[in-house]
């Protein structure tokens, strides 16, 4: 097989698909009979210069593949496997690799690169390979520039690979040197200064207490600053890059250089090329991230306790900011592509800017007033379109107060714009402006507010024209629409919108019906803003919402009639069915919550429900999503009396807990099994042991993503409460696996806020769980059956309090768990419940909450258990 192995990797790559196909079974094959000769071979025809090209790239990627995959499952597989091979073997594939990286084939070096930081991933942090730093560090003193160029690249992807706390200091302060050293203008050739570039952009999260250090901080500062005037644009954007990295990694370190970076961003978007002047705005716009995210968290009070003060940089840089991002809005591309959204430096410009109007208020609006009023009426088209998408950008941030002015007297210069500017840009860029000003200003608590009955017909007349138009202006028209229709959701028995219902409704469903809906995502914005004018319908229009319902079952009916179609087609009826799905599933949450009676919805769920279970046999992961999501409102809606289709539809439940794949439609599905509980009450108990067998089988799979374990757990609350005493046979079952998730959880070290995210979800799911199972058993005469569970349950929570970092659902849910258990084993738990730290600190700090969900949850549990406690 290894004297084969380069005719089979060039077959892998034939034009004929029999050959191919034929070749790749072989090197699954011989990968799952001998991994180690497959690794062997492989390396070995990475390393041999006398190798075509092809097989070497191709091996060095299967290599790759052989060691690391994209689900956190299968990567931990494969390097277990490769932990578990024989030392000779491991040693002489790494030294296959590092002499790679000496090849004169750039490709084969490349590949190798990326191999070796996959291995470093796997080995550096069980200890192992600690000689390979050392190995990369000898090789950048070798006068070859590939063999410098190769190495500082292996270097950059061992940085991405491996955690910072796994390279000691001494090896960090050496690679960072060898990197600095690269980038210098004085060494070696672009190639190296490139790789040396890149590499540093990785290595920066390695150089915290480099950048603690004045002067290493200042002498890397001074080297990537003198790379963003390289003679190459590559090194030039890579420069950039590293700048933007350091601006949200040491944003607090950044005082001293920020008048030397505004000079060298504002040249770079001033003339130089398009990839480098759009990482020069993107520096901004990362600060202006960093400001916000500061503002928002301190609220601008700012005390010695604060991790980082805000430096108000773009306050300070607004007065030569703001022109230099307002220049970029006229640099348009006459045919940027209004489908793809192609990222431009106009679009990035605009982008800076809203971000510097969220940074800074107020501020922002005397700076940009002065070019909108000098642009907006200027016949070319690039001044009108610049001042409109300046003015549209910073209407998120500023005070209403301020706007409100403003947007009074543009807004019927505006309309008349959508409606007859004759230049396709302006009129697309005006219909997301009156989409920006719906969204942040409509509604809003002004003296005088946006929409008024006067203007409010006119406003409708002209989206609704607009409609009509090339596909990109219909699709911001349509989201003008939506914003428009959002803001009049809580406005009571009677909307402004009420009258012009019936027209708004059917210019949407024309919109779905166009023959080039497809295009600019208008088919998907249309259904989106009749899905929302849905949402915000008052009981006036309920009757014209119930008229919806036929015409959309018959759009779902017709697509399911279709025949023979191309595998273009399919996907696009696919589309439209998980459209026409979420559009029905809207309309049963809002006609289902009303008197249903009153409108006649009822007379439909049998054919809605049909429909569904016919979507379901098409078998396509999204429609499925969608179609899941409708009938766990149609369950909601019908009450116990959807029991009458739970035969139908069981075996797709079913199909949907154990769809590990697609793992969203798995997480819906566990959501819709919590709505039918709802629904169905008791009577969901025939169905109960198909159900938990397969929830209790994909907790237990390694195959399973982890966001689908807290719903879950959760689910097993909504079964234990639908079922009550009847969940007893499933209790020793299901408390180990809470039990063990429970004490997992509670230790968690949450190295960035994604984990502790995620570790509150969990958390939560759990105590649903339990909360759930006690509620359930509360008024049987089989309480004493969870006596066994009290202690872990009181163990959890207090170990939750005394790690103090739990978010304000977990506390809100944690102390309603507390009250469930005194309230169903009243003073049997007792004692229990006295010895516990959470009953007394725990609950003291839930009563003197601000929230007031979890304070009256601390009032229920604090009765609960002084009943329980008092026996």
């Amino acid at each position: 097989m290894a004297m084969e192995v380069t005719q089979i990797l060039l077959n892998a790559q034939s034009v004929d698909g029999s050959i191919r196909k034929h070749a790749e079974e072989s090197l699954k094959q011989f990968q799952e009979q001998n991994l180690s000769a497959f690794l062997l071979s492989l390396s070995n025809e990475l390393v041999s210069n006398e190798k075509p090209v092809d097989s070497r790239k191709l091996a060095g990627l299967v290599l790759k593949n052989a060691l690391d995959a994209k689900e956190q499952h299968r990567k931990s597989e494969l390097a277990q496997r490769w932990l578990s091979l024989d030392i000779a073997v491991k040693a002489q594939v790494k030294a296959c690799l590092l002499q790679t990286l000496a090849s004169p084939v750039p490709d084969a070096r490349s590949t190798a690169s990326q191999v070796i930081a996959k291995i470093a991933g796997i080995e550096l942090p069980q200890k192992l390979w600690p000689e390979l730093i050392g190995s990369l560090l000898s090789n950048i003193h070798q006068l070859q520039p590939h063999v410098k160029q190769a190495t500082l690249e292996t270097l950059g992807y061992l940085c991405e690979e491996v955690s910072p706390q796994v390279v000691d200091q001494d090896q960090v302060n050496k690679i960072l040197t060898a990197v600095v050293q690269g980038m210098n203008a004085s060494e070696g050739s672009s190639d190296v200064r490139l790789a040396a570039t890149r590499a540093l952009y990785n290595a920066l999260g390695f150089a915290q207490a480099n950048f603690s250090n004045d002067m290493e901080r200042d002498y890397i500062m001074r080297v990537v600053c003198e790379a963003t005037l390289s003679q190459e644009v590559k090194i030039r954007q890579s420069a950039f890059e590293c700048l933007v990295a350091i601006s949200s990694t040491y944003y607090d370190k950044l005082a001293s250089y920020m008048q030397d970076i505004f000079t060298i961003t504002a040249k770079a978007v001033r003339e130089d090329e398009e990839p480098v002047a759009l990482q020069a705005i993107e520096f901004w716009s990362s600060i202006c991230d960093e400001e916000i995210d500061i503002l928002d968290e301190y609220g601008g009070d700012f005390t010695a306790d604060s991790d980082i003060p805000c430096y108000y940089f773009i306050k300070q840089a607004l007065p030569a900011l703001v022109p230099m991002l307002l220049e970029t809005l006229l640099k348009q591309e006459e045919d940027q592509d209004q489908d793809e959204g192609a990222w431009n430096l106009a679009m990035a410009g605009g982008t800076c800017l809203g971000l510097v109007a969220r940074t800074v208020g107020d501020d922002i609006v005397p700076l940009v007033m002065p070019f909108i009023e000098e642009n907006i009426t200027k016949p070319d088209w690039r001044q009108r379109e610049a001042a409109t998408y300046a003015f549209g950008s910073i209407l998120e941030g500023p005070s209403p107060d301020k706007l409100t002015p403003i947007v009074h007297v543009a807004l019927s210069f505006m309309l008349t714009a959508l409606m007859n500017d004759p230049n396709n840009h302006v009129k697309d860029t005006t219909a997301w402006t009156l989409g920006r000003i719906f969204e942040f200003l409509h509604g809003s608590t002004v003296e005088t507010p946006i929409i008024t009955p006067e203007n409010c017909q006119q406003i409708l007349t002209v989206l609704l024209q607009s409609m009509k138009d090339v596909p990109n202006v219909a699709e911001k028209a349509c989201g003008a629409l939506y914003f428009l229709a959002q803001g009049y959701e809580d406005v009571g028995a009677v909307s402004p919108l009420s009258p012009f219902y019936q027209n708004i409704i059917q210019a949407l469903l024309t919109v779905t019906r166009r023959e080039d809906a497809g295009e600019s995502r208008l088919r998907t914005a249309a259904y989106e803003t009749l899905n929302e004018i849905v949402r915000c319908s008052t009981d006036e229009t309920a009757p014209i919402v119930m008229q919806l319902v036929p015409v959309i079952m018959m759009e779902l009916h017709q697509t399911l009639e279709a025949q023979k179609l191309s595998s273009d087609e399919r996907e696009k009826q696919n589309e439209l069915q998980g459209l026409l799905c979420g559009c029905l599933q809207v309309i049963i949450q809002k006609l289902g919550a009303a008197e249903t009676t009153k409108y006649g919805f009822m007379q439909y769920t049998d054919q809605i429900m049909d429909l569904f279970l016919r979507v379901f046999a098409c078998r396509n992961a999204t429609v499925h999503e969608e179609a899941m999501l409708a009938i766990g409102a149609l369950a909601y809606a019908t009450g116990t009396n959807f029991l009458k289709y739970m035969q139908g539809f069981y075996p797709y439940l079913e199909m949907g807990l154990q769809n590990f794949e697609e793992y969203q439609v798995c997480a819906i599905t566990v959501g819709v099994v919590g709505d039918l509980c709802r629904a169905l009450e008791d009577k969901i108990l025939p169905f109960c042991d198909g159900i938990m067998t397969q929830l209790l089988k994909d907790l237990s799979s390694n195959q399973l993503h982890r966001s689908v374990k807290p719903p879950i757990f959760s689910c097993f609350g909504d079964i234990a409460l639908a079922i009550g005493e009847n969940f007893e046979k499933y209790l020793i079952y299901a408390m180990p696996m809470l039990q063990s998730a429970a004490e997992l959880s509670a230790h968690a070290v949450a190295d960035d806020d994604d984990i502790l995210e995620y570790t509150n979800q969990l958390r939560n799911g759990i105590l649903e769980a339990y909360s759930g199972i006690l509620q359930g058993f509360k008024s049987s005469p089989k309480t004493q059956l969870l006596m066994p569970y009290a202690y872990h349950i009181l163990q959890f929570i207090d170990t939750l309090y005394s790690e103090k970092d739990m978010d304000d659902a977990v506390m809100k849910t944690a102390i309603g768990v507390l009250g469930d258990l005194a309230d169903t084993l009243g003073s049997h738990v007792g004692p229990l419940i006295n010895q516990s730290v959470s009953s007394k600190g725990f609950l003291e700090e839930c009563l003197s909450s601000d929230d007031g969900l979890i304070k009256e949850s601390a009032d229920w549990a604090k009765l609960a258990i002084s009943r329980a406690v008092s026996g």
